[in-house]
């Protein structure tokens, strides 16, 4: 009886157990947490099955493990029974499931998510969004491109779901979009409460070749270099650090594109506004030279005044030189005003005016007539150029050269280097012009040679040489040539032949050249002038008597 009874019961039992629903694998159950050791939680999914899952799957996106003896969590059943005789379940699966749920709704409503970046992938993090994991960009982590994305790791943050795909297990999000959206808003709210010509306070937040960007609290502001200082500055980091915080006024608001320009000179009172007085025209004033370039330097008088001291008012004497060459950067220099210009803001100065002007220092120690020495310095095709005092220059012309020797071939008789003596001839301090004469201080054997003699004169020559051409003769030492045409009046005469070295012949003078030092002279042109003179004296062509008479009379008339 006894037997039978507990075989009917166990045939009750196994059928009740039959009747019970199994639950399915792959699916979501609820349990409760009975233990926790080993850092995993005991898990009774009910049905007489326990499992167990590491506490690390119990954690939300960059929070601790939150998990408590005698909690209810939904778990995922992977297996119903593993190795252990356990059942094999997964709180992150069953997280999944429920994140792709709630997430599927939030990105259909266009709503944030919460979630963690946990890793770096290539092209840029994965972010758990409380049970599913999505692919996060590296230009959607922020709207400047971040080079340490180690402060954002774990940290619990909002994103925007840009795109997903559940069958593919595909979600990609944006914290950009977050920050964009946040900060446009910020920055409408902060704009919306500046003005115009308004001063506040900022933090210098980035500085570059051009300027500084300041934070004004949610919104930054350009603070461009030029509106910085007064005085010129080089780079914004002359004055300013990342950091730094400073009073600035707003010089312009955009409306739409939302850019604000700052400026700090403005705080400040221009030093232009008292420019004029403080620098009449010919003053002189000490400056610092802060720039250089191919036109000029310009020259700091106090901070916010610069002028520009052009290349052709730097020195009297360097024309062709850089800048660079005659002064450098931080030089202390005297400046003369020559030109100022209030509404551009512009300042001409002289550095050469501070200085006296070397030409006409050079007349008052040499006035024309006066005697130099001097080194050659060039040689070119009309003079020489030698060097004088007060690093000028003075010019020698070709035809200054030589009394008796032509510019060219003079010209050959020097070189660079050579010290010559000069006489001054001529000073033109307008044109920076220095004539000078070597000639000058020799004696001009050609001028006291032919002095009293005229175009027409008759004077005596002894011939020094005969030529087939014509023969050369001589003049108180100055040496001329006469043509075979010049001979004689006679054709049958113009022959060189019929003279002789040392013979002395009377010649008429039909040319006097200073210039070439030549004098003209005829044998012919003397006979013509005497055959005329005597026909006027003793008769006419039309009286009938014949040329050897009027000869004749003239012989006669002579004796």
């Amino acid at each position: 009886m006894c037997a039978a009874n507990a075989m009917d019961e166990f045939e009750a039992l196994l059928k009740e157990s039959f009747e019970i629903d199994t639950p399915e694998e792959g699916t979501v159950v609820k349990g409760k947490v009975i233990a926790i050791e080993a850092g995993q939680a005991i898990i009774d999914v009910g049905y007489k099955m326990e499992g167990r899952i590491d506490l690390k799957e119990f954690a939300n996106p960059g929070e601790a493990p939150s998990i408590n003896v005698g909690d209810t969590v939904e778990v995922y059943l992977d297996r119903v029974e593993n190795a252990r005789g356990e059942a094999q379940i997964s709180r992150e699966k069953a997280r999944r499931e429920e994140a792709w749920d709630r997430l599927e709704k939030a990105y259909a409503a266009e709503q944030r998510v919460d979630g963690a970046i946990f890793g770096r992938v290539k092209g840029g993090f994965t972010v758990d969004l409380g049970g599913a994991v999505a692919f996060l960009p590296g230009s959607q982590v922020d709207v400047r491109p971040v080079r340490d994305a180690g402060p954002l790791m774990g940290m619990k943050q909002p994103f925007q779901i840009l795109k997903m795909d559940r069958r593919r297990g595909n979600i990609v999000v944006s914290r950009r979009a977050i920050l964009e959206e946040s900060r446009a808003e910020q920055r409408a709210e902060v704009i919306g409460n500046l003005t115009e010509g308004q001063v506040v306070d900022g933090v210098v937040k980035n500085i570059t070749e051009y300027g500084a960007f300041v934070d004004l609290g949610g919104v930054d502001g350009l603070l461009h270099v030029t509106d910085m200082a007064w005085r010129r500055v080089n780079h914004p980091s002359e004055i300013l650090s990342i950091g730094e915080t400073i009073k600035v006024q707003v010089i312009k608001i955009n409306k739409e594109t939302h850019r604000i320009s700052l400026g700090m000179k403005q705080l400040q009172s221009d030093p232009w506004d008292a420019v004029e007085k403080a620098y009449p025209i010919s003053s002189v004033h000490k400056g610092r030279v802060t720039n250089i370039t191919d036109y000029g330097a310009f020259v700091e008088l106090e901070a916010g005044v610069e002028g520009l001291v052009h290349v052709s008012e730097m020195s009297w004497t360097k024309k062709n030189v850089h800048p660079g060459k005659i002064v450098s950067t931080s030089q202390e220099v005297d400046v003369m005003v020559l030109e100022i210009d209030s509404a551009k803001r512009r300042v001409s100065l002289g550095l050469k005016q501070t200085m006296r002007n070397p030409w006409e220092v050079f007349v008052e120690k040499y006035p024309v007539g006066a005697t130099i020495e001097g080194e050659v310095k060039n040689i070119t095709e009309f003079g020489l150029f030698v060097g004088l005092d007060g690093d000028i220059d003075g010019m020698v012309h070709l035809s200054d050269l030589s009394w008796d020797q032509r510019g060219e071939e003079a010209i050959q008789n020097y070189r660079k280097g050579d010290v010559v003596r000069a006489s001054v001839t001529e000073v033109d301090v307008e044109k920076e012009r220095i004539s000078l004469s070597i000639k000058a201080l020799g004696e001009d054997t050609f001028t006291d040679a032919v002095d009293g003699v005229k175009r027409g004169s008759i004077i005596t020559v002894e011939i020094s040489a005969v030529e087939e051409g014509g023969i050369e003769v001589d003049y108180n030492g100055q040496k001329s040539f006469i043509r075979r045409s010049d001979l004689s009046r006679e054709r049958g005469d113009q022959r060189p032949e019929r003279f002789q070295v040392g013979d002395k012949v009377d010649v008429r003078v039909t040319n006097i050249d200073p210039k070439t030092r030549k004098l003209g002279l005829s044998i012919k042109a003397r006979e013509i002038a005497e055959e005329k003179e005597a026909v006027e004296q003793y008769g006419s062509s039309d009286s009938g008597a014949s040329l050897g008479d009027i000869l004749g009379a003239a012989l006669k008339g002579g004796n």
